[in-house]
């Protein structure tokens, strides 16, 4: 009952805040679509809040996220705060997402105009081509790449298979990789709507060349999110 309450009160902020901003967004879309980024980075400021202030959860920041695009941020995925934390600290970031998010309702229409970028998984080298030339349009507008490489989230202390096509979209768009590792799924769980009382900690770490082997690149991003073997 202790945080059931909070917990509450906080989804309440999120939901309801996203669906009010939402259909705010969706006139954007029509008047001022250039401004749908700046909407999206300011729910998800209004969230981080909310989860501060409600739940007791607090961010502590370590490195420095890129000031500008051309790289990919390869971040580690516990819970859907790392989601909220990235869109805080980064500029019109593109996230790298399941096409299957574009079909809720609302939300869904504003995902592409605000520059994000849908993979249908079952589409073959078709689609893996139409991915590529979008992160590359990305990258020359100037917006981080980001990418979930476990795929799914992950409890914390349990390791995740990486998914190497990571190297190969760094070496086909010749940016550096620069991990991102988080603890978010000790306050947030991965399946758990009550939220526990703490501080996530969210690390920026050094950039890896697009030019490095793809086993080092992977060896690096595994001892960041996991620790050594």
């Amino acid at each position: 009952m202790i945080r059931l309450l909070p917990s509450i009160v906080f989804n309440i902020v999120m939901f309801g805040g996203g669906l009010v901003l939402s259909l705010y967004g969706l006139l954007l879309l029509r008047v001022a679509p250039g401004r749908l980024p700046g909407l999206g980075r300011f729910w998800a400021g209004m969230c981080l809040g909310a989860l501060r202030l409600c739940c007791g959860v607090r961010l502590a920041v370590g490195g420095a996220p890129p000031p500008a695009g051309g790289v990919i941020i390869a971040a580690q995925h516990q819970s859907e705060l790392d989601i909220l934390v990235l869109l805080a600290l980064l500029r019109r970031p593109a996230f790298v997402m399941k096409q299957e998010l574009r079909r809720i309702p609302l939300f869904g229409a504003l995902l592409a105009p605000a520059g994000m970028i849908a993979v249908d998984r079952a589409g073959g080298a078709a689609a893996l081509r139409a991915m590529v030339a979008d992160c590359r349009a990305a990258i020359a507008a100037g917006q981080p790449i980001v990418i979930f490489p476990e795929g799914t989230r992950m409890a914390p202390g349990v390791r995740g298979a990486l998914r190497p096509g990571i190297v190969a979209l760094a070496r086909a768009l010749n940016v550096p990789v620069v991990p991102v590792s988080t603890d978010s799924g000790r306050c947030w769980g991965r399946k758990s709507f009550l939220k526990t009382p703490g501080t996530v900690h969210v690390n920026f770490h050094e950039a890896l060349p697009a030019t490095a082997r793809r086993e080092d690149i992977l060896v690096a991003l595994a001892e960041y999110f996991y620790g050594p073997v």
